[in-house]
């Protein structure tokens, strides 16, 4: 008796979406599926619309197609920049409580999110300009674990930061993929980290899209393709992401 093949329950499904302004395309008719529990990396060339695609996929600009989120979907997201000045005379404890007021959490959920992502709370209790680049990246990703998503959307969750500090974030994100069942969606311009860390690949360039296993996707001929020039990375085979 031939068992019946199981089919992966979705996170997200995308189909024909289009976003643009002022009359210039940005995505055109893009469609692709986010499995549960999968990590989906989005790469490719400036301005070839990758924070769009993310901005576009929580909801902060019109598009046209379709997002479908699965039921019940909790999203912590974070930008690629966020508008808040860093010598402002709040500390990263005074920032997390306000995002748990926000989603109503507990202050155990704030402690919670603290040892998830591996910063003490000597290091919250410091003005958020006094942190280093990699402890503020942590700031962010656990103020958007606050609330208990169940999807991570990151674009560039480790620029401005130091390599080790890079492959801790990467670790930690991946860790909490395995032990939390999270889907994680993420923008990234290391190749390598994406080569090891995603299930799948989404390649965005200008008219262009691909998606799939990053072994298949990322050849040296369709990177050309996408980046208008010859792309060179180097994988270490004993990076653990």
């Amino acid at each position: 008796m031939i068992s019946p093949v199981e089919v992966p329950r979705l996170a997200l499904d995308v189909r024909n979406l289009s976003v643009g302004f002022d009359r210039t395309s940005v995505i055109e008719r893009l469609s692709f599926q986010v499995p549960r529990g999968s990590a989906l990396a989005i790469v490719g060339p400036n301005g070839a619309g990758k924070s769009v695609l993310a901005k576009a996929l929580i909801g902060a600009l019109p598009h046209a197609g379709t997002i479908s989120w699965e039921e019940n979907t909790k999203i912590g997201y974070v930008p690629q920049k966020l508008d808040i000045e860093r010598d402002l005379p709040i500390t990263g404890g005074d920032f997390l409580r306000a995002k748990a007021v926000v989603v109503r959490a507990c202050e155990a959920d704030i402690a919670d999110v603290l040892d998830l992502v591996g910063l003490k709370a000597e290091s919250v209790g410091k003005p958020i300009g006094a942190l280093s680049g990699g402890q503020f990246q942590r700031l962010l990703v656990a103020a958007a674990l606050i609330g208990h998503p169940t999807v991570l959307l990151l674009d560039e969750p480790t620029a401005g930061v130091d390599e080790p500090g890079q492959d801790s974030i990467n670790h930690t994100l991946d860790r909490l993929r395995e032990e939390r069942g999270l889907t994680i969606l993420f923008i990234s311009h290391d190749l390598s980290v994406v080569y090891h860390y995603a299930t799948n690949v989404l390649c965005l360039s200008r008219g262009h899209s691909c998606f799939g296993v990053p072994r298949k996707v990322l050849t040296p001929q369709l990177l050309q393709e996408l980046y208008g020039a010859p792309v060179a990375y180097h994988v270490h085979h004993d990076l653990r992401l």
